[in-house]
């Protein structure tokens, strides 16, 4: 008998890598590829490539055109509001559980001690010049928020942001340092209003870091954020 492989299928690969490729940002917003393309990439045939590429039309990230392939989506009208006001409300809702010791997620100390992990990482990661890399901490840093919160519920919701964060961020941050260490700062001021028990002033503190990253035109004239920061 042979032995069973434990290699995921072709197909599944080649969904996980053009997916990659879409989040990270590498295949921008009006991008072409072909399913030749993807498969000389991957040395698979094209036949998995195409299952692929109809399960990314299903999450609208690529929009297949006949005979031509597909094209990257862009991020739909709206949508990244939404986005923005979901995580707003988890996120503010979490943090004022914590604070009312409602859960058993952690204690305050607790949580401000991982967030400050994540942090750590970031600036690693802004020293290494690591845009990707750095958007997948910016997620985990507030998808930590909210499971610091203890409901089971909100942060398996949370979860399902995920893609559409990581994409937003790629998109927010750019090649723009400066940018990067307004964030880096951003996160200091939430994770010290964490560490205080301080969730009116983190819920300041979050809607101002979400305005100013995803939504410029609420920024002051030159780029300086509005907000309560200290």
């Amino acid at each position: 008998m042979s032995p069973i492989s434990k290699d995921p299928p072709a197909a599944v690969r080649a969904y996980l890598a053009t997916k990659e490729l879409v989040l990270s940002g590498e295949l921008p917003a009006g991008h072409l590829l072909s399913e030749g393309d993807i498969a000389e990439r991957l040395g698979m045939s094209r036949t998995p490539v195409r299952e692929a590429f109809l399960r990314l039309q299903e999450e609208e990230l690529l929009q297949l055109i006949p005979k031509r392939g597909a094209v990257v989506a862009p991020v739909p009208p709206g949508e990244a509001d939404d986005v923005l006001d979901a995580r707003e409300a988890l996120e503010t809702a979490a943090v004022r559980r914590l604070v009312r010791g409602i859960g058993t997620a952690a204690t305050l100390t607790e949580a401000a001690a991982g967030l400050r992990a994540i942090l750590k990482r970031q600036h690693d990661l802004a020293d290494a010049g690591d845009l990707v890399a750095f958007a997948e901490a910016d997620e985990a840093f507030h998808r930590a928020i909210v499971a610091d919160g203890g409901n089971a519920i909100t942060t398996r919701f949370y979860a399902t942001l995920a893609d559409r964060q990581r994409r937003m961020n790629i998109h927010a941050l750019g090649p723009n340092l400066q940018h990067v260490a307004i964030v880096l700062r951003e996160h200091e001021a939430l994770a010290d209003a964490v560490a205080d028990g301080d969730a009116e002033y983190f819920a300041e503190l979050l809607r101002s870091h979400l305005d100013g990253t995803h939504r410029p035109e609420r920024t002051r004239p030159g780029g300086a954020r509005r907000g309560p920061w200290r």
